[in-house]
């Protein structure tokens, strides 16, 4: 039996391969009342012959890990929806977030009781992966809640 092959909707995942480092800002927020910088690394490698992307993330503030994060991508080939499905260290239930590469730009939606967000990666710059969050507590009025500009190591 012929064991089934990546489709090019799943080769996307290729340009998130890797480990990138770099500043991130974090905005006032009721998850994060103060806001401020800190340094963020990811490390993400392909699975599952080329199906799925994981994605290990560290947020470090002060010299200290304050929060880490585990993501899975997987591509759906016939409705074309990219989904995460994300873990963290605050010990919430997964959450699942959908959406589609438009150009350099993955985005990505979650949307549930009491919180909403929006997630794009941006690699539009060679050896760049620019990355942002909006959150929503109704899903009407948005606020920026990160952004990062992390370079590939």
């Amino acid at each position: 039996m012929e064991m089934p092959k990546a489709s090019a909707g799943h080769r996307k995942f290729e340009r998130l391969t890797g480990q990138w480092e770099g500043e991130e800002t974090m905005y006032p927020s009721p998850w994060d009342p103060q806001g401020g910088t800190a340094v963020g690394r990811i490390r993400s490698r392909l699975a599952l012959n080329g199906f799925a992307l994981i994605n290990d993330y560290e947020q470090e503030r002060n010299g200290a890990v304050t929060f880490t994060g585990h993501g899975v991508f997987t591509f759906n080939p016939n409705d074309e929806v990219y989904t995460l499905t994300w873990f963290d260290c605050m010990g919430s239930p997964p959450e699942v977030f959908k959406g589609d590469f438009e150009g350099d730009l993955l985005r990505l939606a979650h949307g549930g009781p009491g919180m909403h967000a929006r997630l794009t990666y941006d690699l539009s710059a060679a050896g760049y992966l620019a990355t942002s969050i909006e959150m929503s507590e109704d899903g009407a009025a948005w606020k920026r809640f990160f952004d990062a500009r992390l370079r590939r190591l």
